[in-house]
């Protein structure tokens, strides 16, 4: 009788006893690492929605091509004939076709020169042809000798140039009779002129040396205001 009682109370006991919990598992999850990673990843996603990053491609080599760049590409391929400029960008050639740039020259283009080509001239043209070509060219020069510049209709007065070369005498040389009066006029009216070669020109418009009706010749050379014919009288020597 005692043993039942001693068996029934060790069962009694059991039951009431709770079940100790499996620390290495997790709530509602295999373990407790699966746990944690799952854990990990969705903060980062978090994170990522939160903070709005986005993955920006770098730059194609392409992209970062200026237009004047490619259109200089462009022109060197066509010259070249291969094309490379155009497929730089990423356009495919079929084969046997010849990819140019629009912008290129055209080298059939008969206005174009190509006399500096030594291939092109020597496939048409030997020494003793090229020489002939020469002489012809020659032969049709024209040389035309300088003469003398016609008189403007309508104008009888000579130009500061005509009257330099028309005349020979030096500048200070009196050529010409002059009043005692007309030193202190010179002076005033001749400043009136921005250039020595304005009052020269003026000076032979209203009649010349021999009447000096500006009063810009005191001295009577027949250079008004201190005008030299030097200059022209050089050139012409020269010329």
């Amino acid at each position: 009788m005692r043993g039942l009682c001693a068996v029934l109370v060790v069962a009694g006991v059991a039951a009431c006893t709770s079940s100790v919990p499996d620390s290495g598992a997790g709530v509602g999850f295999d373990d407790y690492d699966t746990y944690l990673s799952e854990k990990q990843a969705r903060d980062a996603e978090l994170r990522a929605q939160r903070s709005g990053a986005q993955t920006i491609a770098p730059p194609s080599a392409s992209a970062a091509t200026t237009p004047e760049q490619q259109t200089a590409r462009d022109a060197v391929a066509a010259v070249r004939g291969t094309g490379a400029g155009q497929q730089g960008r990423g356009e495919s050639v079929p084969a046997g076709i010849r990819n140019t740039s629009p912008n290129a020259p055209d080298l059939n283009n008969p206005s174009i020169s190509d006399e500096q080509n030594f291939e092109a001239v020597s496939s048409r043209q030997s020494i003793e042809s090229d020489a002939a070509r020469r002489r012809a060219q020659s032969a049709q020069y024209e040389v035309i000798a300088p003469k003398a510049i016609p008189s403007r209709p309508g104008r009888d007065a000579q130009t500061p140039i005509e009257f330099a070369l028309a005349t020979t005498h030096p500048v200070g040389q009196k050529t010409y009779r002059r009043s005692v009066l007309s030193t202190n006029k010179a002076a005033k009216v001749c400043a009136g002129y921005t250039s020595s070669e304005l009052a020269q020109d003026a000076f032979l418009k209203a009649g010349g040396p021999q009447k000096d009706k500006l009063g810009v010749d005191p001295d009577g050379d027949g250079y008004a205001c201190g005008w030299s014919p030097v200059k022209y009288r050089t050139i012409a020597k020269r010329g």
